[in-house]
């Protein structure tokens, strides 16, 4: 019996290689998955696939993880894939359901969805860091793999930039705490935030750090965020008087971030609305199972608080 040809990933074609390798053996449409806001204590979840065409199209110029690129870069490149993709979609999960669910249950959830709702069956799926099972099609977690293959570097693309508009949305409803800057990551600022007004109706209650502001750590992550957060006040080492939060407002044709379980985008070449994708609003997310909701920790270097039960995210290793 002969065995299989070896498929060669030729170093020179650089962020297209892998693709280009399993494209030489007969898996056309290669995509990429990829998620932003897995390591910020507000906001939300972010997932997004994409696939790219084959030949000079699908190279898309400036493309590269979303973490190395500039804002203004990342725009441009956004604008660049939704134009070229022959299949794209994004998944947003709301902090509720990162609380309800677990960090870790959502991501891979998240990115299944975001798989499954592109325009084009994928034949091959690559993936960043975790495996994705559940999808019908062969696949494989790269590590890095946003620095590694061309369709996970789009999809980290399409999911950084909408998730930061929708944090820049967000400051506009919640202007204490500076998300238009740190976009819900763990900076000093954020913290002083955090202590000084209390958590708004937009933080994950699960983490550590939004727990103890809250005055809620004592309680299993699952149960740290209160029935009404919007009418929710920590308790406050300072003599001012905290304001109830308003709602989250609508962002452009996207339902309110708190108000579905999660909301897919979705879009391809042959698209013709002026953004290349369209909204529906879908069921909860099936079997999600419980698990350990881990500290924030993420896209930009920032102090960790210590401790225990949460100290990891479930499926990470530190």
């Amino acid at each position: 019996m002969l065995a299989p040809p070896r498929t060669v990933v030729r170093r020179e074609a650089g962020l297209y290689a892998l693709e280009q390798a399993l494209q030489r053996r007969g898996f056309r449409y290669v995509a990429g998955a990829d998620e932003a806001g897995r390591g910020a204590c507000a906001g939300p979840l972010v997932a997004a696939a994409a696939i790219l065409p084959e030949g000079k199209r699908g190279e898309v110029p400036g493309l590269a993880d979303s973490k190395l690129l500039t804002p203004a870069a990342r725009e441009r490149v956004y604008d660049e894939v939704v134009a070229r993709a022959l299949a794209w979609s994004v998944m947003i999960i709301p902090p509720t359901e990162v609380d309800a669910r677990g960090l870790h249950v959502c991501n891979l959830a998240a990115m299944r969805r975001a798989l499954a709702s592109l325009t084009v069956r994928p034949e091959y799926v690559l993936t960043d860091g975790f495996p994705v099972d559940g999808l019908g099609v062969p696949g494989l977690a790269v590590w890095k793999g946003d620095r590694v293959a061309a369709c996970v570097a789009a999809a980290s693309v399409l999911a950084k930039v909408t998730r930061d508009r929708l944090m820049v949305e967000l400051d506009t409803k919640f202007p204490h705490y500076g998300f238009a800057v740190h976009k819900g990551y763990i900076t000093d600022e954020h913290s002083a935030a955090l202590t000084r007004h209390g958590p708004c109706a937009e933080h994950r209650f699960s983490y550590v750090n939004v727990a103890a502001a809250s005055g809620r750590g004592n309680r299993p992550p699952r149960a740290r965020r209160p029935a009404d957060p919007a009418a929710f006040v920590a308790p406050s080492l300072f003599d001012t008087v905290v304001p109830p939060v308003a709602a989250l407002p609508s962002v452009g044709a996207v339902p309110s971030v708190g108000a579905v379980p999660s909301v897919p985008v979705s879009g391809g070449a042959a698209d013709s609305s002026p953004d290349g994708g369209s909204v529906t609003v879908p069921l909860l997310i099936p079997g999600a199972a419980e698990g350990t909701v881990g500290v924030a920790s993420g896209e930009q270097p920032q102090p960790s608080p210590s401790v225990g039960e949460d100290e990891a995210m479930e499926g990470e290793t530190r």
